[in-house]
């Protein structure tokens, strides 16, 4: 070992630290320690190139397997009637065709005890029609007489009118004759006036007696015959009246008659009328007590399986639109119904890739690498809800991928988690991303497609506009 002496003009030493001091000579490090710097190294180079490898963004919802259509999910079978529970033709568990009986029930309503009472209907829908074919004939036998009274009204108008124009010309002739006999009258009291004087005449008679009376008798002739003419005269006069008295009447009779005969069809016509409306109600009866039987037997509405009965036991009453039990149907378009976010809403759209981990088939899965998923299945998204639907989430159904069938034995009901598939980015975005909890991006509009599609049509449209 090498001393030097300690003033300030010797000279500085640079002995190694380890050949100065002793116990640092016994200490050497392990090679297991290199070895764990070395990996400890690798690691951190692997890690930290990692951070640059692509890593495929996706959003993240729980569910379960629903059926697509409403057709297709379990719905409860219900009774359009009350009655009571006589027999049961089915059991859980049983598959059903449409149109099976389920369910078998008894009348509880007194209106429709009687067990003849279609037939009861029936009679009184026939004696409805049978009065109401007898008010039809009545109808038409009235039209029938109104007809004939209306051409007997005729006739006899033109016979009183033929009447009465008679003996208006009558009353003209016999007047004429009055006037004939009146001038015929004072021409012969003019003569016999004449022949007075000259029978009369002083101191001798101008004319024999004989004369004078012929000419007397011609007067008196004449008075009797004016007098005649003055009664037929008058009683053409009454003719006449009377002709106009029996026109009047026979309009005034043949009218009261048509008035009553028109007043016979009007109240037969509302009867009529009265009588349909009664048979129309009837029928409409008789129609709803045809249903009613049917419905006393409950038919399964599709093919499926009984999945739960709702009502239990023989003789309990059951009301109308009650559930008696759930049918399942046998082959139902399988979906996924899936909630996401609100947030991720606008993010996702229709025809979107999603993964699918169904429970009862596990899985190993590496969020953002779905390439090394297993026991995961394809999916695209078909339904996108346009109103949140529970706790503010959104709901998204997912139906099959054609290259990625789903297994067959997936029931409805079944827990299901999806990541539907968005955007790759690096890794160190990702893990930013998280950290600072922000929402997955992407680098185009979801929308973009849609509305580059509306503008393609649009402009279509105006090429062809200006072509024409």
């Amino acid at each position: 070992m090498k001393t030097t002496l300690n003033n300030s003009n010797a000279m500085e030493d640079i002995t190694p630290l380890e050949e100065r001091i002793y116990s640092l000579k016994t200490i050497n490090p392990p090679k297991s320690a290199k070895v764990l710097a070395y990996w400890v190294i690798g690691i951190m180079l692997f890690s930290f190139m990692c951070l640059f490898l692509p890593w495929q963004q996706n959003i993240e919802g729980v569910g379960q397997v629903n059926a697509l259509t409403p057709q297709d999910r379990p719905q409860e079978v219900q009774t359009a009637i009350s009655g009571r529970i006589s027999q049961w033709r089915v059991r859980e568990g049983d598959f059903v065709n449409q149109g099976d009986t389920l369910v078998v029930l008894t009348e509880i309503k007194d209106d429709y005890f009687d067990p003849e009472f279609l037939k009861r209907l029936e009679e009184q829908v026939g004696a409805k029609e049978d009065g109401i074919d007898a008010t039809k004939s009545k109808v038409e036998a009235l039209d029938r007489q109104i007809n004939a009274l209306e051409s007997s009204l005729t006739f006899k108008l033109s016979q009183a009118r033929n009447k009465y124009q008679q003996t208006a010309m009558k009353v003209v002739s016999d007047s004429a004759n009055l006037g004939a006999q009146q001038i015929g009258l004072y021409i012969a009291q003019r003569q016999f006036k004449s022949f007075d004087s000259l029978f009369y005449a002083k101191p001798v008679a101008l004319i024999s007696q004989t004369d004078w009376e012929r000419r007397n008798k011609s007067l008196q002739e004449e008075q009797a015959k004016l007098i005649s003419s003055q009664n037929k005269w008058s009683i053409s006069k009454s003719e006449y009246v009377n002709a106009a008295i029996e026109l009047s009447a026979v309009e005034a009779e043949y009218s009261d008659k048509i008035s009553k005969a028109q007043s016979d069809k009007s109240s037969s016509i509302g009867y009529l009328a009265d009588s349909k409306g009664e048979l129309s109600k009837i029928k409409n009866k008789y129609a709803n007590m045809v249903i009613r039987n049917n419905q006393y037997y409950i038919l399964a509405p599709q093919s499926g399986y009984i999945v739960k009965t709702l009502k239990s036991g023989i003789g309990e009453t059951i009301k109308d639109t009650d559930a008696i039990c759930t049918i399942q149907p046998a082959t139902p378009a399988i979906a996924a119904e899936v909630y996401i976010r609100a947030m991720d809403v606008p993010l996702i759209e229709k025809g979107r890739q999603v993964r699918l981990e169904f429970d009862g088939w596990p899985s190993l899965q590496v969020s953002g690498w779905p390439s090394v998923a297993v026991g995961t299945f394809g999916g695209v998204i078909q339904v996108i809800d346009y109103v949140d639907s529970k706790e503010g989430k959104y709901r998204i159904l997912i139906t099959p991928d054609k290259d990625s069938p789903w297994p067959s034995q997936l029931r409805v009901g079944s827990g299901v988690y999806a990541w539907v598939m968005l955007n790759d980015v690096p890794v160190w975005y990702e893990v930013w991303r998280q950290l600072n909890g922000f929402p997955p991006s992407l680098y185009e509009d979801p929308n973009k497609d849609k509305d580059d599609a509306k503008k393609m049509k649009s402009g279509n449209k105006m090429k062809i506009k200006v072509k024409k």
